[in-house]
This record gives structure tokens, C-alpha cells and sequence, in this order.
């Protein structure tokens, strides 16, 4: 999940690519090493019985009075044999001319010297050879014959041994790169936890709680858990500044308008024109619209400012509701309405805000009262039902008259049929906020025979 944040790619991901990067390229050194290892070692173990075999050539040459006599040993042939099935070839030279063998077997470039074998490659008979050489003073009737040994052999077993133990290190190349992988996913899982687990300790927390965070930390994460505890410091701060010019701002605005509403009180009881006292009138009802409004914004954004910073407490249900209406009292006497509460004797618990709580009750007690006609009776049910706390307010107001009722919690949302009552349109969005919060639910719904059901439902303790 991204909760709104802009993904930029994974870390892990990309860790685990390079790591299994770098395994491929040293699991590639690792076979060609091992290749070029094997082609050297195959073939200095060739080298080497070639040239035994040329030199146990050379030495069994003897001198004759006429003529160089000349006896191949048979463990020359044999020691080649040994290799491999592959074909030999060999060419002996007395005096640059040739004695017997292949007489257009290639000779080396360089010069030789002695006993001491030299080595090379050529192609001869559609075939690659590796060839070995060496020379020797043989005494034929009484002059001293220089005679060179050449021998030769195809590179077939070569190739064959070279192939096997390159399919071995492809073999070890690939196992070597299986380990390395999973070793790169564990890798960039370990790397990656202390951020992980710091992420999770800053998610456990609730919205309350803005300490500084001071979980052990790698050394690379220490700007970050630094740069964090910045920003939360400055959070606080203006959260703190919020809530003081929020309740700067309530008595600011409300006290000013209960002085303009009793000065026009009193000037009302003075005037004797009626044209004064209509006016005075207009601007009382316009003073209390203008208190109800503000204090319905302010109360809404300390909802939304709770919302964000609850002080969660027990709070009994039933002794909340009779402290509501104790306060409502004064008003629905003014207006003969009865206030009544129907709730269980034992105490009803919820693990709650009681400042967010109360908000949403005394708003829908308010509308209750505010929408009923004179001589009628509003009653606040409290039970309990599947482990959820249910207030009820119910009225013989006004009801619907027909709107849909989720319409009725949107911000400034009125009824048509209420258009002469003073009023804000905010008391139900407060209540829904209030509801959200709670982790409850909140509707409002037509009563049989007249007036609406107001109902807010609250998880248990």
C-alpha cells in the first residue's frame, strides 16, 4: 500500500538485483577461471608426455660406420597412449634431411637446444597438433650428425577433459549462483529490517503521541530518525497552536455576540417604535445565527482536531446522558418539552473521547429540542447490542419530510422544512465525525407517526 505516497522503486528489489549481478559476474569468472585453469593444466600434462616421449626417441638414436641407426622404443609410443585415443605422428632428421616419419611434419620456429624439449601448435592434416622437439649430436662414420626428433599428437582427448571439467565449473558456476541469490534475498531482508521494524514502531503509535522517536538505529539511519523527530517536534507545535487559537477563537467570537445580544435585548425593552423594535428584532435573530454558526465551526474544528488527537478514557454512557440533559434542561422548559432518559441501571462503558462524544450527543439533543413543537417529549434511549453501545435520540419534530437522510450530515446541509429555525447545517456532520472517530456508526431515520430517530452506535470498552 502507498498511502499516498509516490513509489520511486523498491529498495530491496534493487539490492537483490545488485547482488545477484554481482553473482552472475562471479559465478562467469568462476567458469571461465576454472576453463582456462583446466586447458592450461590438461595441456602442460600433454606437453609433458610429449616431450618424454621425443626425448626417449632422441636417446635410443646410435651411430653407425655407415649409416644412423635408428630403434623407436615402444614405451615412447605407449606414454602417448596414455592421453588418449588420439593420433600421432613424429619425424626424425638427420642433418635437415629427413630419416623417417611424416617429411612434412612442421618444424619450430625457434631454435633448439639439446635435450630440452620445445613446444608449440601447428595444423597439420586437417588436424590441430601440439608438438614437441628436440635435437641431438649422434657420431656416424666418425662426423658428428645433428639429429632432430619431432613428435606430434592430436588434441581430441585434450578438448574431451577440458569440455568435462568445464561442464563441472559451469555446474559449480551455477550452484555457486543458487546459493548467491538466496543469500542475496536474505541479505536485503537483514539490511532492510531496521527500517522495517523502525517503520512499524512509528505505525503502532497513536496519533496522541508525538515523542521523539527513540529506537536504536543503524548509523545510516540516524539522519533519518533525526530529520523525523524534527518534523514531529514541529508538529506538535502547531497542533498545540491550533488548539489554543481554536479555543482563543470560541470565546473570542462568542463573547462579543452575547454582548451585542443583550445590548439589543435591553434596547428592545427601551424602544417604543415599532419600526426600532422590528429592527431590533432582525438583528437579535441574526446575532443568534451568527453565535450558532460559530460555535457549530468551532465545535466542528475541535471535532476534527480531536479527531487526530483523542484523550481516550472510560466513560459511562448513562451518566453522560443525564449530564446532557441536566444542561438542556432551562431550554426545553422554555419551549415545554420534556427530556427524558430510558437506559439500563448498570453502566453502559465505552473506551472513548468524552469531550468528541459529548460534542455529538449534546448536538443531537440540540436538534431534537430546536425541531420539536411545544408540549412534546424528547427521550434518549441508551442500550446495548452486540457489544456496541446504542444512543438513541428520538423526537415528534418535524421528521424528514421526505429527504434522503444521508444527504442531512454533509457540511451546511439543511432540510427544506426548516428553513424558518436557525441553524448552521453542521450539528449532524459533527456528529458523523464525531462517529468516525469512535471507530462507530451514525444514521438518522423518518419515525413512525412523526419526528426522526437519531442514532449513534459506539464499540464497547
Amino acid at each position: 500500500m502507498s498511502h499516498g505516497a509516490q513509489i520511486g522503486g523498491s529498495i530491496r528489489r534493487r539490492l537483490v538485483l545488485q547482488l545477484l549481478v554481482v553473482a552472475a559476474i562471479l559465478s562467469g569468472l568462476l567458469y571461465f577461471t576454472v576453463r582456462s585453469v583446466a586447458d592450461q593444466a590438461v595441456e602442460a600434462t600433454q606437453d609433458s608426455i610429449l616431450g618424454s616421449a621425443a626425448i626417449a626417441i632422441a636417446e635410443e638414436l646410435r651411430g653407425g660406420d655407415e649409416a644412423l641407426v635408428i630403434d623407436i622404443p615402444y614405451a615412447a609410443f605407449s606414454m602417448l597412449g596414455a592421453v588418449g585415443e588420439d593420433r600421432v605422428f613424429y619425424r626424425i632428421l638427420a642433418d635437415d634431411r629427413t630419416e623417417t616419419g611424416y617429411a612434412d611434419l612442421p618444424l619450430p620456429q625457434r631454435p633448439l637446444s639439446g635435450l630440452s624439449a620445445i613446444y608449440y601448435s601447428a595444423s597439420y592434416d586437417d588436424a590441430d597438433l601440439r608438438l614437441a622437439a628436440v635435437e641431438r649430436s649422434v657420431l656416424v662414420a666418425g662426423a658428428n650428425v645433428r639429429v632432430v626428433v619431432v613428435v606430434g599428437q592430436t588434441r581430441t582427448a585434450k578438448q574431451a577433459i577440458v569440455g568435462r571439467m568445464a561442464n563441472r565449473a559451469a555446474a559449480l558456476g551455477l550452484g555457486f549462483f543458487a546459493i548467491a541469490a538466496a543469500l542475496a534475498v536474505l541479505t536485503a531482508r537483514s539490511v532492510l529490517a531496521p527500517l522495517a521494524n523502525l517503520a512499524e514502531a512509528v505505525g503502532r503509535r497513536g496519533p496522541q503521541d508525538l515523542r521523539p522517536v527513540t529506537r536504536p538505529v543503524p548509523l545510516e539511519l540516524v539522519p533519518f530518525v533525526a530529520a523525523l523527530n524534527g518534523f514531529i517536534g514541529r508538529l506538535g507545535v502547531a497542533l498545540s497552536r491550533t488548539e489554543t487559537f481554536i479555543a482563543e477563537a470560541a470565546h473570542h467570537i462568542r463573547t462579543p455576540l452575547a454582548t451585542v445580544r443583550a445590548q439589543a435585548e435591553i434596547a428592545l425593552r427601551q424602544a417604543g417604535d415599532d419600526r426600532i423594535r422590528a429592527t431590533l428584532r432582525s438583528v437579535i435573530r441574526a446575532v443568534d445565527d451568527s453565535a450558532r454558526s460559530a460555535g457549530q465551526l468551532l465545535d466542528h474544528a475541535t471535532v476534527v482536531y480531536r479527531s487526530d488527537q483523542r484523550a481516550d478514557e472510560d466513560i459511562d454512557l448513562g451518566a453522560l446522558v443525564e449530564a446532557v440533559l441536566r444542561s438542556f434542561a432551562p431550554t426545553a422548559e422554555l419551549k415545554d418539552i420534556a427530556l427524558t432518559a430510558d437506559r439500563p441501571e448498570q453502566p453502559v462503558k465505552v473506551w472513548g473521547d468524552r469531550l468528541l462524544i459529548e460534542s455529538a450527543l449534546r448536538n443531537l439533543v440540540d436538534n431534537a429540542i430546536k425541531y420539536s413543537p411545544p408540549d412534546t417529549e424528547v427521550t434518549v434511549e441508551l442500550r446495548e447490542a452486540k457489544l456496541r453501545a446504542i444512543l438513541r435520540v428520538l423526537d415528534r419534530g418535524r421528521g424528514l419530510a421526505g429527504m434522503d437522510a444521508s444527504g442531512l450530515t454533509g457540511r451546511f446541509k439543511r432540510g427544506a422544512n426548516v428553513e424558518d429555525v436557525i441553524g448552521s447545517g453542521l450539528g449532524l456532520t459533527i456528529v458523523r465525525e464525531v462517529a468516525r472517530a469512535q471507530r462507530g456508526t451514525f444514521k438518522i431515520s423518518q419515525r413512525k407517526g412523526g419526528g426522526t430517530c437519531a442514532e449513534l452506535s459506539i464499540p464497547l470498552r
